[in-house]
């Protein structure tokens, strides 16, 4: 981030523009940033989805719209634009618009957590990981505000579903989390990424000594996002949409968008802990000087392709759980689990002595 803020600086200078300015301005930049990319990363993973699910279903999926249906995701985004936004009757309309604005904010936040490169990290503290699963839990208090307020009990009952899943699958995801932590003998995701640095390359990665953590890691993760075979606050009996159900027009995009960019936020923050972060696979970079920060996005965006492209195939392959088993598998393997994870963590800290 310090190569930005210079880079920054020296522009201005340039100009003749007082340094004062710059310090005041600079941070406008990564919100700018964050915003823009992560509303374009969302177009592109929604047509990703559905281009994917159409292979593996033997679809064609979208090819109308643009060539091979490439403007497909920005027509249904200007098709939701134009469509009326409407407040149930005796809905409470303070609570029923700020829901849907509380649910996207936390997910800039947690993208700006990301380290994408050694200096390209837009929030940078010691603990920042926790910082991260705070954040990452603010959308269920928007997703209960949404349900409550929408005057409806098909919303209200969506809305006491998915919380009870997240709250659920949240236990098992701290022991994991507490797990790298003690892995890389630190809460800052930049550090644990350089914990994960080797001359063996990949074999230095956390997925290694805390695998168990990582399958635990990415069940609780599907969960979490309400994905296949977890997508049970859209209940098949009531052929409704669950917590989001009255909802229409940009409200409804905005709900919409935030499933998507937390699946981005999850998928980058499992790439971080387990496989590396913008580490290269091969111990060392193929390029130098500013191209290693290019290399090192790459790298990252990489392993983030591929974690999304295994959770659209689990959606394309596995059929839905009920909600007992859901709640059963979590509370009854993945909790226990995540604990003997830790404990085997622990076990491999003290024997390797560092």
């Amino acid at each position: 981030m310090n190569y930005l803020y210079f880079l920054y600086i020296e522009f201005l200078a340039k100009h003749n523009i007082p340094q004062i300015f710059g310090d005041i301005t600079f941070y406008v930049i990564p919100c700018t940033i964050i915003f823009i990319a992560l509303l374009i990363a969302i177009l592109a993973l929604v047509l990703l989805e559905r281009k994917l699910l159409g292979w593996f279903t033997q679809r064609k999926g979208p090819n109308r719209v643009g060539l091979w249906g490439l403007l497909q995701t920005l027509a249904d985004a200007l098709k939701l634009l134009c469509k009326e936004n409407i407040t149930p009757n005796n809905a409470d309309k303070f609570l029923f618009n700020l829901a849907p604005v509380i649910i996207f904010i936390p997910v800039m936040i947690v993208l700006g957590l990301i380290p994408f490169s050694s200096e390209f990290t837009f929030m940078n503290f010691q603990t920042n990981l926790l910082i991260y699963i705070i954040v990452a839990t603010m959308p269920v208090l928007s997703i209960l505000l949404a349900g409550w307020a929408s005057n409806n009990k098909y919303s209200l009952f969506g809305a006491m579903r998915n919380i009870a899943q997240i709250l659920a699958y949240e236990l098992p995801i701290a022991f994991t989390i507490l797990s790298i932590t003690v892995l890389a003998s630190s809460m800052n995701l930049t550090q644990i990424t350089l914990a994960q640095s080797s001359k063996l390359g990949l074999l230095g990665w956390f997925f290694i000594p805390c695998f168990l953590g990582l399958i635990i890691m990415f069940i609780c993760t599907l969960a979490e996002l309400n994905r296949c075979p977890f997508d049970l606050p859209e209940a098949e009996s009531e052929l409704v949409c669950g917590y989001n159900t009255e909802y229409s027009g940009m409200r409804f995009a905005l709900l919409y968008l935030s499933e998507y960019g937390m699946l981005l936020a999850n998928a980058l923050l499992i790439a971080v802990l387990f496989f590396g972060g913008y580490l290269s696979p091969f111990g060392g970079y193929l390029t130098t000087g500013f191209w290693i920060y290019i290399e090192q996005v790459s790298w990252l965006l990489i392993k983030t392709f591929l974690i999304i492209f295994l959770i659209v195939w689990i959606r394309a392959t596995l059929p839905r759980m009920s909600s007992p088993n859901l709640l059963k598998l979590s509370w009854s393997i993945l909790l226990p689990a995540s604990i003997i994870n830790l404990f085997l963590v622990v076990i491999i800290k003290y024997i390797g002595g560092v």
